[in-house]
C-alpha cells in the first residue's frame, strides 16, 4: 500500500496536499504528503494552474508511486453534453496511467466513470456539497470510496456523519487554505462579470476584487463603476465576499480524534514554497500527536511557519462557527505576503559547503532560515557565497542560478532557504 499514513487507535489519517505542477508535487512529497491531488489539462476546477498533460501525468504518477505516495486526479468540473466524448478518452487514459483515484462532483461524470473504468476508485468532490450522512451513504451505495465533505460543516456535524456512515466510506475534509464565499464553491459571480464559468475551472475570483462607493449605499467593482450593487459600506471598507483562509494547526488534537480520514490542504495555484511549508508543518503536528496523544502539546512555532506563506487572515473555517453567525469574511483586503523563497539545496552538504539553485535574490549578510523536512526554520546568516567553480560572489541575483555557500547545519537535497526577520 502506498503512503506513510499516520495511524491512531482506530483509523489512519492521510495528509493530502496540492500539486499544481511537477515542482509543487515534488515539494509536497519531500515535506510529508501521504497523497497529492492535481489536474490534467482538462476537466479540473483550477484551469489557471499549470496542470499536467497526459504525458506529464504519467511521469507524475510514477514519481509519486516510487515515493510511496498516492495520486488523485480532479475531474470535478460540470461538463456540457458536447464534452463527454473527450471526457471518456481522458478517463481511459487515467486508468491506463494508473492514478489512484478520481475526484468527481457531477453525477453524469460519475456514471460515465463507473461505466468506462469500473475498477477506478472515485472520491466525491466538495463541489457536490455533501452535508449529511444520507447523501454520503447514497454516493457510497453507487460506488464512491470517499466523500470530500462540504466546508460549511462543523466538526460536530462531521463526527455525526462519521457515526452514521460505514467505515468502508472514507471522509475527507479541508483543514487549510482558501475558502469561498459561495456554498462549497458553487458560484456564478465570475460568469456574471467576465463570462468565465466558475464551475468549469475558469473562476476569475471577483470576490477578491476591489469595490468602491458608486453612490450612497451602493458600490461597484473599480473597473465596472456603472454596474452598481446596493450595500452599506463600513469605515473598514467593503470586503463582503472575500473569505478568510482556513488554518487548523492549533486544533490538531481535535482533528486527529475526529472521524476524518484525510486532511486536505488547499492551494494548487500557490507556490512550491507554500506547498512545502504547509505539508511540513501539518505533518510535524500530526507526528507529534502520535508520539503520545495523552501528552500532546501544541507548538506555537507551527503557526509561525504557516504565517510565513502567502495567505489572507486566518480563521478555523466553520469547524467551530456557524456560517449564518460568522461568514468568516476578511477585514482587510489582499494577501499577507510570504517570506521570500531564496533558494533550494540541490545536493547534500559537501564538507562545509552546500550547493543551491536560486529562486529569489540572495546576498552576502542576508538573515535567512533553512527549512528541512520535520523541522521548523533555523536561522543563519548567508556568508561565503561562491560560484560552483569556487569564485566568490556578493550575491546570487539571477533566476535558477547555481551557487554554493556555507550553512551551519546539516543540509539535505530539497531543503529550502527563506528570508527571515532581522
Amino acid at each position: 500500500m502506498y503512503g506513510n499514513l499516520l495511524k491512531t487507535g482506530k483509523m489512519m489519517k492521510e495528509l493530502l496536499c496540492p500539486a499544481g505542477n511537477f515542482e509543487k508535487m515534488k515539494a509536497a512529497i519531500l515535506y510529508g504528503a501521504d497523497a497529492v491531488y492535481l489536474a490534467s489539462d482538462m476537466f479540473g476546477m483550477r484551469a489557471a494552474a499549470d496542470n499536467f498533460t497526459l504525458e506529464e501525468l504519467e511521469k507524475a504518477t510514477k514519481y509519486a508511486h516510487s515515493h510511496g505516495v498516492k495520486l488523485y486526479v480532479t475531474v470535478n468540473t460540470m461538463p456540457h453534453t458536447n464534452e463527454y466524448n473527450r471526457l471518456k478518452k481522458y478517463l481511459l487514459e487515467y486508468d491506463r496511467i494508473g492514478v489512484d483515484a478520481l475526484i468527481i462532483s457531477d453525477l453524469g461524470v460519475f456514471m460515465l466513470a463507473k461505466e468506462t473504468i469500473p475498477n477506478m476508485e472515485i472520491h466525491i468532490s466538495t463541489q457536490a456539497s455533501v452535508v449529511s450522512a444520507d447523501t454520503a451513504n447514497a454516493w457510497h451505495k453507487m460506488g464512491a470510496k470517499r466523500v470530500v465533505l462540504a466546508r460549511e460543516l462543523s466538526l460536530e456535524e462531521i463526527n455525526e456523519i462519521r457515526r452514521n456512515t460505514p467505515k468502508s466510506l472514507e471522509l475527507e475534509c479541508f483543514i487549510h487554505g482558501s475558502m469561498c464565499i459561495s456554498y462549497s464553491g458553487r458560484c456564478l459571480l465570475s460568469n456574471y462579470y467576465t463570462g468565465r464559468d466558475a464551475n468549469r475551472g475558469a473562476c476569475a475570483q471577483p470576490c477578491r476584487w476591489n469595490y468602491k462607493n458608486a453612490q450612497p449605499l451602493a458600490f461597484a467593482e473599480e473597473k465596472r463603476l456603472d454596474d452598481e450593487l446596493n450595500i452599506e459600506e463600513y469605515k473598514e471598507g467593503s470586503f463582503v465576499m472575500s473569505s478568510k483562509d482556513m488554518c487548523m494547526i492549533e486544533h490538531i488534537e481535535d482533528l486527529m480524534e475526529s472521524g476524518i480520514d484525510s486532511f486536505k490542504i488547499e492551494g494548487r495555484m500557490k507556490s512550491a514554497y507554500y506547498t512545502a511549508i504547509c505539508a511540513n508543518t501539518y505533518k510535524m503536528a500530526m507526528n507529534e500527536y502520535l508520539k503520545n496523544p495523552a501528552e500532546y502539546k501544541y507548538n506555537p512555532l507551527w503557526l509561525r511557519e504557516l504565517e510565513s506563506v502567502s495567505h489572507r487572515e486566518y480563521a478555523t473555517g466553520f469547524y467551530y462557527d456557524n456560517p449564518m453567525d460568522n461568514p468568516q469574511v476578511v477585514t482587510q483586503n489582499g494577501y499577507l505576503r510570504e517570506k521570500a523563497y531564496l533558494c533550494v539545496a540541490t545536493e547534500k552538504s559537501e564538507g562545509e559547503w552546500t550547493y543551491f539553485t536560486q529562486r529569489n535574490k540572495i546576498k552576502e549578510g542576508d538573515v535567512c532560515e533553512i527549512i528541512t523536512p520535520g523541522e521548523v526554520g533555523k536561522r543563519f546568516v548567508a556568508t561565503d557565497l561562491c560560484l560552483p567553480n569556487g569564485e566568490k560572489i556578493d550575491s546570487a541575483p539571477h533566476p535558477s542560478m547555481e551557487f554554493k555557500m556555507k550553512v551551519p547545519y546539516a543540509v539535505k537535497a530539497g531543503d529550502i532557504v527563506r528570508s527571515s526577520e532581522n
